[in-house]
C-alpha cells in the first residue's frame, strides 16, 4: 500500500464539475465544485462550452486542494468520471473547439439517425454496438459537426481535428493539451465505457468499427485510442495543481456509480437519480442484447482482464425536471423544497407529467414524443404538480425495471440507489411502492465520484482491495413497499395512458388535427 494519504476524483457532470479528495478510509475530505452554463440555441438543442468546462475543472481541483489544505505530493492517483455521449471536436494544434460540446440530451441529430437507420430501422447496429441508432450516442453528433461547421470536414480529413467525449477532452488537456508536456504529445484516449456510448465501437472486439465510421463519414484519425477503464492514462502535466499525479482510471458516470455501489457481480443493479435516471444491471463478461428497449454497454474493464458488461435503461429527465419546475415555472424556490410542497397533498390529484422534453428514452425510444401534463382540473394546484414531478421519476424507473426483468429473466429483489434526488424521502418511498421491492440508499449517495476514486485507488495500489468500499458505504437507509398492489397498478396504468398522449407530437399528421 502506498504511503501517500489521498486519492482524487474529477467528476465532470451535466450541470457542474467537481473534484473530490478521499482518504485511506474512503471518506471524502475535501470538495471543489463549479456549475457551468446550459446553452439552448434552438428547440431540442443542448450545448456546453468545452473551454468553460476545462477552466472549471482546473478551478475545482484548486479549490479541493485548498479547502482540505492538501499538498499535491500527498495525492496517490486521480480518477476521472464524466457525463457520457457529450461530444467535443477540437483542433489538435491550437486546442480550440470548433463548436460547442453537443450534450447527450440534444436531439438535433434525429434526421441524421433516420437516414443512417434506413429501411433496417434503429436496431440496425444493435448487435455490433449494443446501441440503437438515435440522437443519444456521440457518433451522429460528430457527423453533425462535420456536416454543419464550416471547414470542419476538410480539416478533419486532413488530420487536423480530434474527437472525444468529455473524458477525452479533459485527459488531453490534463496531459499537455496543444503544447504537449516535456516534449511529449498530449494523450488522446478514452476508456471502453465511454467508447461504448459512441455507436462507433464494436461492443465485443472493443475496437473502433471502420465500416460504421465510414457510414457516418467520420475519419478514424479523429478517434481516441481505446483503453481499459482501470489502467495507465499517464500523469498530469507539469503546469497545474495536480502536476505529476498518475491518472489511473476513467469511467463514464453511470459505470462509475456501478463501481461506487459495489455492483461487481452479475445480477447486481443500481439506479442513479441525477439530471437523468440511469438503471444498470451487471450481466457479466458476455454482452446481453435487449429485446425490450435497453442498451448494452461496457460496465468496466481492468487492464489484462475481460470486460464486464451491463444492460442499461436511460431516462433523460430526472432531476432536470425538478429544475424545470424551479427555473422555468418558478413554482418552488429551490430543488429541496419540492418534497415539503408535495407532502401538502395526499396524492397527485389525477395529474401526470410526462417529461418528454427531448423525446422519450428507454424503453420507448420515441424522439417524436414531447412533454405533456394530463389530468388537469380546477382542483389541481402547484402542490399536485410538485407531486406529479416526483412521481414521474418513479414511474420512469418502473418502465425501465420492467424491461430489464423481461430481458434478463431475473427479478430485481432490491434496488440500490444514489444521486442527489435520493435525499427526497417521499420519492424513495413512492419508488419502493411502485417497484414492490426494497430501496436501499447508502450513507454516501455521491457514488459517481466515489467509483472513479476507488477505481483509481485500486489500480494504483492505494488500496489493496475494495473491502474499504463496504465500510465507506456505511448503513443503508431502507424503504419498504407500503401500498397495496391493486392501488399501485391503477396508478401505473394511468401513467401508461399519459405516455400514449405524449407520442406523435413532433411529427403530427393532418389526421391528428381537429379542424
Amino acid at each position: 500500500m502506498t504511503t501517500k494519504s489521498y486519492v482524487a476524483a474529477i467528476d465532470q457532470g451535466t450541470t457542474s464539475t467537481r473534484c473530490i479528495i478521499f482518504n485511506h478510509d474512503g471518506e471524502q475530505v475535501s470538495v471543489g465544485q463549479l456549475e457551468h452554463e446550459q446553452i439552448f440555441p434552438e428547440k431540442g438543442w443542448v450545448e456546453h462550452d468545452p473551454e468553460e468546462i476545462w477552466s472549471n475543472t482546473r478551478r475545482a481541483v484548486g479549490e479541493a486542494l485548498a479547502n482540505g489544505d492538501i499538498n499535491v505530493e500527498d495525492i496517490a492517483a486521480l480518477g476521472i468520471t464524466n457525463q457520457r455521449e457529450t461530444t467535443v471536436v477540437w483542433d489538435k494544434n491550437t486546442g480550440k473547439p470548433v463548436y460547442n460540446a453537443i450534450v447527450w440530451q440534444d436531439t438535433r441529430t434525429t434526421d441524421i439517425c433516420k437516414e443512417l437507420a434506413g429501411d433496417e430501422g434503429a436496431d440496425k447496429w444493435r448487435r455490433r454496438t449494443g446501441l440503437i441508432i438515435n440522437s443519444y450516442p456521440a457518433g451522429p453528433k460528430v457527423k453533425w459537426i462535420l456536416d454543419n461547421v464550416e471547414g470542419a470536414r476538410e480539416r478533419a480529413e486532413k488530420g487536423e481535428l480530434l474527437f472525444g467525449t468529455i473524458d477525452t477532452w479533459l485527459l488531453w488537456n490534463l496531459t499537455g493539451g496543444a503544447d504537449g508536456d516535456n516534449g511529449q504529445e498530449a494523450l488522446h484516449a478514452t476508456d471502453v465505457t465511454n467508447a461504448s456510448r459512441t455507436l462507433l465501437m464494436d461492443i465485443e472486439k472493443l475496437e473502433w468499427d471502420e465500416e460504421l465510421c465510414k457510414e457516418m463519414g467520420i475519419p478514424t484519425s479523429m478517434l481516441p485510442e481505446i483503453r481499459p477503464s482501470l489502467g495507465d492514462f499517464r500523469t498530469v502535466r507539469e503546469r497545474g495543481s495536480l502536476s505529476g499525479v498518475p491518472i489511473r482510471a476513467i469511467l463514464g458516470d453511470q459505470q462509475a456509480a456501478m463501481f461506487g455501489q459495489g455492483c461487481f457481480r452479475p445480477g447486481s443493479a443500481k439506479n442513479t437519480y441525477g439530471t437523468g435516471l440511469f438503471l444498470l444491471l451487471n450481466t457479466g463478461t458476455t454482452p446481453k442484447f435487449s429485446e425490450n428497449g435497453l442498451l448494452t454497454t461496457v460496465c468496466f474493464q481492468r487492464e489484462g482482464e475481460r470486460p464486464v458488461y451491463a444492460l442499461e435503461g436511460s431516462v433523460s429527465m430526472g432531476g432536470s425536471l425538478v429544475q424545470w419546475l424551479r427555473d422555468n415555472l418558478q413554482l418552488i424556490p429551490n430543488s429541496a423544497s419540492i418534497e415539503n410542497l408535495a407532502r401538502e397533498v395526499k396524492d397527485n390529484g389525477g395529474v401526470y407529467i410526462v417529461p418528454a422534453f427531448s423525446g422519450l428514452f428507454a424503453p420507448y425510444w420515441r424522439p417524436d414524443a414531447r412533454g405533456v401534463i394530463v389530468g388537469l382540473t380546477r382542483y389541481a394546484n402547484r402542490k399536485h404538480l410538485a407531486r406529479a414531478v416526483l412521481e414521474s421519476t418513479a414511474y420512469q424507473t418502473r418502465d425501465v425495471a420492467d424491461a430489464m426483468i423481461a430481458d434478463s429473466g431475473v427479478e430485481i429483489t432490491e434496488l440500490r440507489v444514489d444521486g442527489g434526488m435520493t435525499m427526497n424521502e417521499l420519492l424513495m418511498q413512492f419508488q419502493a411502492d411502485m417497484l414492490g421491492v426494497e430501496v436501499h440508499r447508502p450513507k454516501n449517495v455521491e457514488t459517481t465520484a466515489t467509483g472513479a476514486a476507488f477505481a483509481a485507488g485500486l489500480d494504483s495500489g492505494f488500496w489493496d482491495d475494495l473491502s474499504v468500499l463496504g465500510a465507506q458505504q456505511g448503513d443503508f437507509k431502507v424503504w419498504k413497499p407500503q401500498r397495496e398492489k391493486e392501488e399501485v397498478e391503477a396508478l401505473y396504468r394511468d401513467w401508461k395512458r399519459a405516455i400514449k398522449r405524449s407520442l406523435n407530437w413532433e411529427d403530427v399528421d393532418d389526421d391528428d388535427v381537429i379542424a
